[in-house]
């Protein structure tokens, strides 16, 4: 495997034991996401693509299959060590923002590198004033989320990912709680970072937004039914 791949799944099945019923959630994935792609999943409800995101996340482990992320392998990791990855190697961006209601822009920012168990992190809250600033929220940093606009707050949200300076940005329908405008707001900053070498995984159920990739995932009953290069890229613009 070329030491420019980030994600790297072969023969991927997660298959869930409902009292007497078998439900295959993956029906045999292979997918290679190269460092530096912004690449969109989607798929209707129940194709397998929240369960993708799961096991490529490290919060999920598949029934059969190899994963190897960032050229390390995960199979038959324990939990510990599965979070050690979690927090090295992975920033997430969820649809409900998951900021701490009562904690400042800048402190939400700053818990993970404080959770981080390596002691590779000195100055924490230079790095989360950093990472405010790159997503245009250096004026905000004493804020709690209540004073935030949606679009700022996913904007928190993205901050608090990219602080640990992960090797892959995971964002799960990162725009389901945001009206079209925002939602254009944030694509526009996936993209700023993505042309910044930071490699991008989207999962989504709109396809206005699966758009904004450079390549598109489409799955279906738990199987890549396409896999395609995006020939138009839409560019997003935060204006």
């Amino acid at each position: 495997m070329s030491s420019a791949t980030t994600i790297a799944l072969a023969g991927i099945h997660r298959v869930y034991q409902m009292g007497d019923t078998e439900v295959r959630a993956l029906a045999g994935i292979d997918l290679t996401i190269e460092a530096g792609e912004m690449a969109t999943v989607m798929g209707p409800s129940g194709s397998g693509k929240s369960t993708l995101m799961n096991i490529i996340g490290c919060l999920d482990a598949p029934t059969s299959g190899s994963y190897r992320l960032d050229g390390t392998s995960v199979d038959g990791m324990s939990r510990d060590a599965l979070a050690d990855v979690r927090n090295r190697k992975l920033g997430f961006v969820f649809q409900g923002f998951n900021l701490l209601p009562r904690t400042s822009a800048i402190d939400n920012v700053e818990l993970p590198l404080l959770y981080d168990r390596t002691g590779r992190w000195r100055d924490t809250r230079a790095m989360a004033i950093a990472a405010l600033e790159r997503v245009g929220l250096g004026a905000r940093l004493d804020h709690h989320p209540n004073q935030l606009s949606g679009g700022q707050q996913q904007r928190v949200a993205i901050a608090r990912a990219l602080v640990t300076r992960p090797a892959l940005l995971l964002a799960d329908e990162p725009t389901g709680n945001l009206d079209s405008a925002t939602s254009l707001e944030v694509m526009a900053l996936f993209q700023t970072l993505n042309d910044e070498g930071i490699t991008v995984l989207v999962v989504t159920h709109e396809p206005e937004i699966a758009e904004f990739g450079g390549r598109l995932i489409e799955m279906r009953y738990g199987q890549v039914q396409r896999d395609a290069r995006v020939t138009t890229r839409r560019r997003a613009s935060a204006a």
